[in-house]
């Protein structure tokens, strides 16, 4: 999500057995046969010359790229991580996360506002931001299908935002964002 290869993705491991599985099924699982014949279910993932290509270039600014994602989860931890009410996803020990994406929590009880509030009140200054993901067991689609859940999806997609976290916002671009978020909430 960090960089692009317009579509599809990449793999990397240093396990033969792991890259040959991932093939295996990247290559709609087929068996080695003379014709078309599949013991397993697998997927149409593989990836023109030309997308690899651009993907290889684009690692080169991957750590730049973490760098400034890094920078914008902090700039917004710091801003609005003191507000009761706010929560941010923590970095846990031991880990170290690339923040392809800030995303909070807005407790309505506490802030005064709930986060379709806040985001609502983004748009009207032409930024875009939108909620956490919808549960899939909540999606029209899957709403015969067996579910097993404890309650926490629904809650995060609740009070869950998604703050605009491209790499080409800049600090007055932060700034702002912050400050429409701060004048929303009430205490």
């Amino acid at each position: 999500k960090i960089i692009t290869t317009s579509g599809g993705g990449m793999l990397l491991s240093d396990e033969k057995d792991l890259i040959d599985r991932a093939r295996f099924l990247a290559t709609q699982a087929r068996d080695d046969a003379p014709h078309y014949e599949h013991s397993e279910i697998g997927f149409n993932y593989r990836m023109s010359n030309i997308l690899a290509a651009i993907g290889r270039g684009q690692l080169k600014v991957l750590n730049e790229r973490i760098r400034r994602k890094r920078q914008i989860h902090e700039y917004y931890l710091s801003r609005l991580g003191q507000i009761p009410g706010i929560c941010f996803q923590p970095e846990l020990p031991e880990t170290f996360s690339n923040r392809w994406l800030t995303a909070i929590t807005v407790d309505p009880e506490i802030t005064g506002v709930d986060r379709e509030a806040i985001r609502t009140e983004l748009e009207k200054h032409q930024i875009e931001s939108r909620p956490l993901w919808k549960p899939m067991h909540l999606q029209p689609v899957y709403q015969s299908a067996p579910a097993y859940v404890n309650g926490v999806s629904e809650k995060l997609f609740r009070f869950g935002l998604c703050l605009p976290s491209g790499t080409a916002l800049s600090n007055s671009d932060l700034d702002r964002i912050c400050s429409i978020i701060e004048k929303k909430i009430t205490f």
